[in-house]
């Protein structure tokens, strides 16, 4: 299994909405980064992840699973445009601030701070673990 990172502005598509949409997941579509689609490639069902608000609130604020591996993104005319389908699986008790993890020793190597603007992004094991303790889940 690997560990993902996907960005989201709440008030574009927000955790509430991956919510609702239940086990069913939703297309995570409008990725036109040529890095982050690439990341999508390697996906497999059942890799984990985490939903990470960003703009304002800059925090993680729930873990999703790859519902669906790689597929046309359904909303590009362009068929260099993939995208997979990730839904909810656990909201963080705590929400894990993008200052929390600039200031953490564990994580200082972690994508987020490397690469910042990047949308979709891998996140190791350890980083994967050390968060959700940081956000209250069990290992």
């Amino acid at each position: 299994m690997r560990y993902w990172l996907f960005k989201s502005e709440p008030s574009t598509w927000s955790w509430e909405d991956q919510l609702a949409k239940g086990d069913a997941g939703e297309e995570w579509d409008g990725v036109r980064n040529y890095q982050a689609r690439n990341f999508m490639r390697e996906m497999k069902l059942g890799d984990r992840g985490f939903f990470y608000h960003s703009q304002s609130e800059k925090a993680v604020v729930g873990i999703i699973e790859i519902c669906a591996e790689v597929h046309p993104d359904s909303k590009a005319d362009d068929p260099r445009w993939e995208c997979v389908d990730i839904k909810a699986v656990e909201t963080l008790p705590t929400p894990v601030t993008l200052e929390e993890i600039k200031t953490d020793p564990a994580l200082s190597e972690m994508a987020l701070i490397k690469q910042s603007r990047l949308s979709v992004q891998p996140v190791t094991e350890a980083e994967f673990l050390h968060i959700c303790a940081k956000g209250g889940l069990k290992a």
